[in-house]
């Protein structure tokens, strides 16, 4: 018990550590400043800018950026639907696979394309190695850079700048912070034991006589980016349980480092750009508390065990069903918290087989998406639940809401709505079609509480652009990939505009002057307001569906 616990603080706290250096590069990159490389990367980018007709100077306005963002978006996708239709004719197929059904590789584009990397198929047995690098790969690094686009541009327009120019921003986006991070990184994972080959499977004698193919490719590479972008898409079935994308506890440290650095940092790029970094300090603080208490919850559930072990076999020890041994309960709990907070979707267990007190955290995450939340994105849908705080808190004592010394008005009250409104629809109708036809829709594998938090959890999964599922879901079908789809797009884009068009209402806001009965949004109070304000937001909107599901299946197996 002891050695879990110190894993867990040690991680946070070097998580704590690395995002004001982080966050502070971050700011630097996209302000304009000089970065150490800038000699390498500079003409680099020129040439992008050249061939695409880009003029890094010319400025943006939200709908011009949104739909550069669509635009690149829907290329990106076409293009990468092609390579996997004809991945039978391209290079790198040692296994010659031919195309997998038409919706199958229309789900994982769409998935690939969000950042949300859902997956309805073994990776192993359905895609080349060229599909899964120069395909999926190559979406990695797109969709995470679409999102810390959109992120800075929210913070930009939040502060009173101008939304900037979305090629710029996505192009620096990839060279300055992905592209580099990863090659460290992947190097790295080499060096400790992740294979980068392009040799096709070995084929290997067992004891007993018998033929085993063992699946490999160039994994670490891909496994980089899956986990600095928060994509989350595995280049084996079982992600990073697999030992050959996660094969020890130091592998597993990069990559719970790698998975949450960007989305802590980006609260302290905002503090940069606002020139307010109490305010950044305690946004940070105030989502590291409840981050810690979700993490101590699932990690209570899954030391404590399981009674109906206890009974069955009078043995008291940790949950370790669905978990590697070289991980165990406490790094499986932590890790499982992380990548629902940070949308990132990889698992280095099987989050079917969490305790509920564990399937309570990683739900609640996925229905809030502001826990660090997404590449970029997260950190605007956090500023998103601030001004919200910020017009409640005027109306009660009368004032007109101010933030930044701009006006809080109907339009951005408006958009507002709109982000937090589309994630509960995206979630709770499908789920209830679902639910409705248990035998000819939903899949489900597991009867009662459990099922229903089967369902609920891949809708929770694909609107907040996670990715990860409880794989008792039989989710490999036309209605799977066809509704999952639907509500991946819908919870990627709808959100997407909604925050730029808010960011340019922002930007163009004269401010006013600030009095004595300014409302201070730096301060503790305004703080500890803004995480009530999201813990009963959450609380209402949710709260029967957690009921229904791991909070009766504890009380379940509790009682038992």
């Amino acid at each position: 018990m002891g050695q879990g616990l110190l894993q867990i603080a040690l991680t946070l706290c070097i998580v704590i550590l690395i995002t004001p250096v982080l966050g502070r590069y971050i700011a630097r990159v996209f302000l304009g400043e000089r970065t150490l490389l800038d000699r390498f990367m500079n003409p680099i980018e020129r040439s992008f800018y050249v061939l695409a007709g880009i003029r890094p100077k010319d400025e943006m306005t939200g709908w011009q950026y949104i739909r550069a963002i669509l635009y690149t978006n829907l290329c990106m996708g076409i293009l990468v639907y092609s390579l996997l239709y004809f991945q039978k004719l391209l290079p790198w197929n040692p296994n010659g696979f031919g195309a997998p059904r038409w919706d199958t590789i229309l789900h994982t584009v769409i998935s690939f394309v969000t950042n949300t990397d859902q997956q309805h198929y073994i990776p192993e047995t359905t895609l080349s190695y060229f599909s899964q690098v120069a395909a999926l790969g190559f979406l990695m690094f797109t969709s995470a850079a679409t999102g810390i686009a959109v992120g800075i541009a929210f913070i930009r327009g939040l502060t009173g700048k101008k939304l900037g120019n979305f090629y710029i921003d996505f192009i620096r986006a990839i060279t300055r912070i992905l592209l580099p991070i990863s090659v460290v990184g992947a190097i790295a994972l080499v060096f400790l034991g992740v294979p980068q080959t392009i040799k096709p499977p070995l084929d290997v004698t067992t004891l007993e006589g018998g033929t085993q193919y063992i699946a490999r490719g160039p994994v670490a590479s891909f496994e980089m980016i899956k986990m600095l972008g928060d994509n989350g898409g595995g280049f084996f079935a079982t992600n990073s349980a697999h030992p050959l994308e996660n094969p020890n506890g130091a592998t597993n440290f990069i990559e719970l480092i790698a998975m949450i650095a960007i989305p802590a940092a980006m609260i302290y790029t905002y503090g940069v750009f606002a020139n307010n970094m109490k305010q950044a300090w305690l946004m940070f603080w105030m989502v590291f508390v409840v981050f810690v208490l979700l993490v101590w919850v699932a990690a209570g559930g899954e030391l404590e065990g399981n009674p109906l072990v206890f009974n069955a076999l009078g043995l008291e020890q940790p949950n370790l069903e669905g978990k590697e041994v070289r991980f165990g309960w406490a790094e499986t709990a932590l890790w499982a918290v992380m990548t629902t907070a940070t949308m990132c979707g990889a698992v280095n267990g099987m989050h079917d087989s969490l305790m509920p007190p564990g399937l309570f955290s990683t739900l609640f995450n996925l229905f809030l998406q502001i826990i660090w939340g997404g590449q970029g994105t997260g950190t605007a849908y956090l500023f998103v639940y601030l001004i919200i705080t910020v017009f409640l808190t005027g109306l009660m004592v009368g004032r007109t809401p101010e933030f930044f010394g701009r006006k809080i008005e109907k339009r951005e009250i408006i958009l507002a709505s709109v982000v937090l409104i589309i994630h509960p629809v995206l979630v709770l109708i499908p789920s209830a079609i679902a639910l409705a036809y248990p035998f000819s829709l939903s899949g489900i594998t597991n009867t009662g509480f459990h099922g229903i938090s089967q369902v609920v959890y891949e809708y929770a999964s694909a609107s907040a652009n996670n990715g990860s599922g409880l794989e008792g879901l039989a989710d490999d079908s036309l209605w799977w990939n066809l509704s999952a789809s639907f509500s991946i797009l819908a919870g990627r884009y709808i959100p997407m505009v909604a925050i730029l068009l808010l960011a340019d209402s922002m930007s163009r806001k004269q401010t006013v002057p600030q009095t004595s009965g300014t409302l201070k949004t730096d301060s503790l109070i305004f703080t500890t307001v803004t995480a009530g304000i999201v813990l009963i937001l959450g609380v209402l909107t949710f709260f029967p569906v957690l009921a229904l599901g791991p909070i009766a299946e504890g009380l379940k197996i509790g009682g038992s």
